[in-house]
């Protein structure tokens, strides 16, 4: 889509949390669409693969949604640290959470991750809201929040809700976000400081390349065993793959006594890849196997 097309849509732009929240309330009790404007990396690219809109607004299916900014509103932007919980807008980018020394020293694989979504261009743009929203299963920044078992604040004009992100994704691309709800920020309990975490990417390309596979992990050892793993896989199911059966099997017992065959199973368990044209499922679940035996193994773990 150009920015041409950008006349198609009816766009506002609200001056606060309340105002938007009281509009989206508005949208969804006429059934109509509603899409939050951030940086517009996913949504943009979107109206490509969609049917043509109709004009004028209100003329069927088809009609096109009303197109809200936000992303000049303060209440979903910055970074805040207190005590050990740290809280990231919605429409915060890539871009400042790479550069935010908050998060690159208590939270590094958020900004390691950072570095690898798209160009400087992208991340100048792209938003963990908009990513959070879109619910691809190929979303690195999804991934990170996983490993980091993130909570996902959203509001709403009958309040506040928080969503652990366990339960967020329902689907290819579905979310257990009620239409009437507006992504604010991330909050993440965060771990011990200089706790081990892991980031690999796996693609055409180190950037500017959707994953084939990628896997993000945070982790607490203490004599041998985990005391937490939090694990995100990109791009082998249909959504973020938290991979709980590796997870339990390696907080069961000591890092020592794992083997490669049981994880190799405990991977399998977790994911569903397909075949597409980013990628074959046997090389996905080959790469799949690869990245979580490095992670225990830069852990510890004999595997």
């Amino acid at each position: 889509m150009s920015i041409a097309d950008l006349r198609l849509f009816e766009m506002r732009r609200v001056t606060g949390l309340g105002p938007l929240c009281e509009l989206v309330a508005e949208q969804a009790a006429l059934g109509a669409p509603v899409a939050l404007l951030a940086g517009g990396t996913d949504w943009v690219v979107e109206q490509e693969i969609r049917p043509p809109l109709a004009l004028p607004a209100g003329a069927g299916p088809a009609a096109p949604p009303l197109v809200v900014d936000v992303s000049r509103l303060a209440d979903l932007r910055g970074v805040s640290l207190s005590g050990d919980t740290l809280r990231v807008g919605a429409a915060t980018t890539y871009l400042e959470m790479r550069r935010s020394d908050v998060i690159q020293e208590r939270a590094p694989l958020l900004a390691r991750m950072s570095r690898d979504v798209g160009a400087v261009q992208i991340q100048a743009r792209g938003t963990l809201g908009g990513n959070l929203a879109t619910a691809s299963p190929a979303a690195d920044g999804v991934a990170a929040l996983a490993a980091y078992d993130a909570t996902v604040v959203v509001q709403s004009v009958r309040g506040e809700r928080r969503i652990p992100m366990s339960s967020l994704q329902t689907g290819y691309k579905r979310t257990s976000r009620a239409p009437d709800e507006v992504i604010v920020a991330v909050e993440i309990a965060l771990p011990e400081p200089g706790a081990p975490w892991y980031w690999r990417k796996i693609g055409a390309r180190r950037a500017q390349a959707i994953s084939k596979v990628a896997l993000a992990g945070v982790a607490e050892a203490r004599s041998g065993r985990l005391a937490r793993l939090g694990l995100g896989m990109a791009s082998v199911a249909p959504t973020t793959a938290l991979l709980p059966s590796v997870r339990a099997l390696c907080l069961s017992r000591p890092l020592a006594e794992l083997t490669p065959a049981e994880v190799d199973a405990a991977v399998a368990q977790d994911i569903s890849p397909i075949d597409d044209v980013r990628s074959t499922r046997d090389y996905r679940e080959h790469c799949a196997r690869g990245v979580v035996r490095e992670l225990l193994r830069q852990l510890g773990a004999p595997v």
